[in-house]
């Protein structure tokens, strides 16, 4: 089975490369060449007729949402549901990341629930499996890990967040700046970590890599290299161990390419508003426009509860300065294991971010929507109005709950409209004006 990558190098075009065409309004020639370059990847499920999405240069941002039992909440139907709601809302992507139950049975089932590509992170499965034979984390046998990928990328798993990047050079960064403000945030980085210093070994993802590659190309899943060592508190942003690990992520993921597996790079975290756009550009040279794939990113650490709108402003700038897909936050961030709404409205508010940096990023293929829908706002035309908009059922269940007694407006201003107003005052000063085309 060749890879997306493999086929664009032959220059050849495929059915799913075609799709994205369609999808994006590129050209095929367009696209060939950025998967050639690593800068486009292609995800989709093998099964069932998934879903199809291409993340990178000149595309779409996407919008990843994530589901998965704890050891506090561990129930399969729940997680089923959420999987379905964050498809219903528009997620482009899913990843499963349970860390309780049964984890092969709870994989599979998500991964027949939706058509949404799955992502997941395999270093779960293999600690909690580790803990629950030994007790004991750091006694993880690499072999079982390595078997442990391979079975998942059989079920049909489209991308994996590995960490790779995690070696024994970025730990003594961060053990020479006198660790850390907010920690460590990542469950399966840091477990890897107890593992390298109890074992005092390399990591055996780093160490083999060439064999993570030879996996992943073998099913066409393509590599997410994790942020295990991201900052989990704005003060740590751009630290001396996150930006090593950036750096040997970027190494890798052109290592990656030259195998032929597929390969995007993960970032963090939290970073500082004024920040984002320096991190964003020091991955995409690293690594020749790579994917960019970012956690959030949240600029402050005081909105829990609120987070999901602390990550939309952090989300809706790195859209702008270059990001190609971004994991959504729920308002139960740092609180709770998030539910079915949580999941809903994290969906909704991380795709309204990204539209807002794809406003600016892919300004000639996407503001037609908010002009478009400026002149029907303007002329009071509803129907074509929320054909337009972003969320056309949330929208409509507001105006017709709280109907005007105008015909025209909402009850916001109520016969003070001032586009009805302005409407009768200047429509026949400004006629024959492009304005009214």
């Amino acid at each position: 089975m060749a890879t997306q990558l493999e086929y664009a190098n032959k220059n050849e075009l495929t059915p799913e490369m075609e799709e994205v065409c369609q999808q994006e309004e590129i050209s095929p020639k367009l696209l060939l060449n950025r998967i050639q370059q690593g800068q486009i990847i292609i995800l989709k499920g093998r099964f069932n007729k998934k879903k199809v999405v291409g993340i990178g240069r000149g595309l779409r941002t996407k919008i990843n949402a994530s589901i998965g039992t704890s050891t506090d909440v561990c129930d399969l139907e729940h997680e089923k549901r959420k999987a379905r709601i964050a498809e219903d809302q528009g997620a482009d992507t899913l990843m499963e990341l349970s860390a309780a139950g049964d984890l092969d049975t709870i994989r599979r089932s998500v991964l027949s629930e939706v058509s949404l590509p799955v992502g997941n992170v395999p270093l779960y499965q293999a600690f909690c499996e580790t803990i629950q034979k030994y007790k004991d984390p750091t006694r993880l046998d690499p072999e079982f890990l390595f078997d442990l990928i391979e079975k998942q990328c059989q079920d049909g798993i489209a991308f994996m967040a590995i960490h790779c990047g995690i070696n024994l050079f970025t730990i003594e960064r961060m053990k020479k700046q006198g660790y850390r403000y907010g920690g460590l945030c990542s469950k399966g980085g840091t477990l890897m970590i107890q593992w390298m210093m109890k074992n005092n070994r390399e990591n055996p993802l780093y160490e083999q890599f060439g064999r993570v590659c030879s996996i992943l190309k073998k099913y066409d899943t393509v590599l997410s290299l994790g942020n295990g060592i991201r900052a989990g508190a704005i003060h740590d942003s751009l630290d001396r161990a996150q930006m090593a690990e950036l750096i040997l992520n970027c190494e890798l993921c052109e290592l990656a390419r030259e195998t032929g597996c597929q390969a995007m790079v993960e970032g963090p975290g939290h970073v500082p508003l004024d920040e984002i756009e320096a991190n964003i550009i020091l991955q995409k040279k690293m690594s020749n426009h790579a994917p960019y794939y970012m956690l959030g990113p949240l600029p402050t650490d005081i909105g829990a509860g609120w987070d999901h709108v602390t990550a939309a402003i952090g989300a809706a700038q790195s859209s702008m300065h270059g990001a190609d897909l971004i994991c959504y936050i729920t308002p139960a961030e740092h609180l709770a294991l998030p539910n079915e709404e949580d999941v809903a409205t994290g969906v909704k508010v991380a795709r309204l971010a990204a539209h807002i940096g794809d406003v600016v990023k892919l300004k000639d293929r996407v503001d037609g929507h908010d002009k478009q829908i400026a002149k029907d706002r303007r002329d009071f035309k509803w129907n074509e109005q929320f054909r337009n908009m972003l969320f056309p059922g949330d929208a409509r269940r507001i105006l017709e709950s709280r109907k005007s007694l105008s015909k025209k407006g909402c009850s916001m201003c109520g016969e003070l409209c001032a586009l009805k107003n302005a409407e009768s005052a200047l429509n026949q000063y400004l006629k024959g004006d492009k304005i009214n085309e």
